[in-house]
């Protein structure tokens, strides 16, 4: 995210999340504040990636989200095993920087999979 405002915000939300985990009190309001500021930033990536997030979370709980993968030398994918507590904060790094390139197909990868889940 560009706004020093919003990196604030996003850092105090991987602080609580590293402390409290996913159940964090209040998690998906902050996610909800946080997308306010991706508006202003006109970021429509972030911007559907947050609202995918906090709808996800209202409505499992947990982030199970498989969106991780590792290719073998046959260019095969499959999944990489990883904690929901780890992959949540993975993601909420990757937003920090959202504007670096590999960072931004990492994301576009998390909106994909959470529409899957969703819809």
């Amino acid at each position: 995210m560009k706004l020093a405002a919003a990196n604030t915000k996003l850092e105090s939300i991987i602080k609580n999340v590293e402390k409290s985990g996913i159940k964090a009190e209040g998690l998906v309001e902050e996610l909800r504040g946080l997308r306010e500021f991706a508006l202003k930033e006109k970021d429509p990536l972030v911007t559907k990636v947050l609202r995918l997030t906090y709808e996800y979370l209202s409505e499992k709980s947990t982030f199970d989200v498989q969106a991780q993968f590792e290719e073998d030398e046959e260019e095969n994918e499959y999944p990489i095993e990883i904690e929901d507590n780890e992959n949540f904060l993975y993601l909420l790094n990757l937003l920090l920087r959202s504007d670096h390139k590999v960072n931004r197909e990492e994301i576009k990868d998390y909106r994909s999979a959470l529409k899957l889940e969703l819809y």
